[in-house]
């Protein structure tokens, strides 16, 4: 491991913001502090609470939390060296309303008490193609977020993916989540609101590269029972290596 990495997992330990426990402590029973007081022990107000999952270097975090101080945000992602950046900058930028959790998403829900939340932002993550269960819009997410969002609590996907796009508007309609709004070429939509002007590092790449930039707002009501959508979707046209590398398939 270089001295780079080891240095910036060494700065998230002592950042007051970031918060890591490890998944296989929780599968062993421990607890979260903070989960049902995350306003009450560390923000120290009655703001809403808003997440980011998947933040990678948390640059949309950090973007949100400047645009909305009457907010609270939480970035969310396994890979500490990537959350430094956003945990840094925010640090540095003396920000009250940003924090930020290292753990898997799928164990989310051991952070948040039911009602806790208000919005979920998923912010391009991998489309996860052959593995439903993988994707953050499949449907044991959607139960999983429901036990801590608020009721009609808002989730937002921005994505690159025409796959992840096209499956999770099929997912909404499956199970007839209400929609707010919904777009296949965001930047070229008749969206006034002030979120456009955020653009991570890795967006802009994609933008530059000719893909369009999708989006959808849609509205969680509690479901007890859920529909998985049965239906063919062609896939990318090109792979996955990660957030740092999208390339075309010629």
């Amino acid at each position: 491991m270089g001295k780079n990495k080891l240095a910036k997992f060494a700065d998230m330990e002592e950042f007051p913001h970031v918060f890591q426990v490890s998944s296989h402590a929780l599968r062993e029973g421990a607890s979260f502090e903070m989960k049902g007081k995350w306003n009450e022990l560390f923000f120290k107000n009655n703001h809403p609470i808003v997440l980011e999952l998947g933040c990678g270097k948390g640059e949309y975090t950090v973007g949100l939390g400047q645009l909305y101080p009457d907010k609270n945000f939480v970035g969310v992602d396994i890979k500490g060296a990537r959350l430094w950046t956003g945990a840094k900058d925010s640090f540095e930028k003396s920000m009250k309303n940003v924090a930020f959790l290292r753990t898997n998403i799928e164990m989310i829900h051991h952070f948040f008490a039911e009602n806790e939340v208000s919005e979920i932002w998923l912010t391009f993550p991998d489309p996860q193609m052959k593995k439903v269960t993988k994707r953050l819009t499949a449907t044991n997410f959607m139960k999983s977020y429901q036990q801590f969002l608020k009721p009609n609590g808002m989730i937002h996907l921005k994505t690159d993916s025409n796959f992840m796009f096209t499956y999770t508007c099929e997912m909404v309609k499956a199970n007839q989540y209400p929609v707010v709004f919904s777009n296949d070429n965001l930047y070229a939509s008749d969206l006034k609101d002030p979120i456009l002007g955020i653009k991570t590092y890795y967006e802009q790449q994609w933008l530059d590269r000719g893909l369009t930039i999708k989006y959808i707002q849609f509205l969680l009501e509690k479901r007890t029972g859920f529909i998985e959508p049965d239906v063919e979707i062609e896939p990318d046209a090109y792979r996955s290596f990660g957030r740092s590398k999208r390339q075309h398939l010629d």
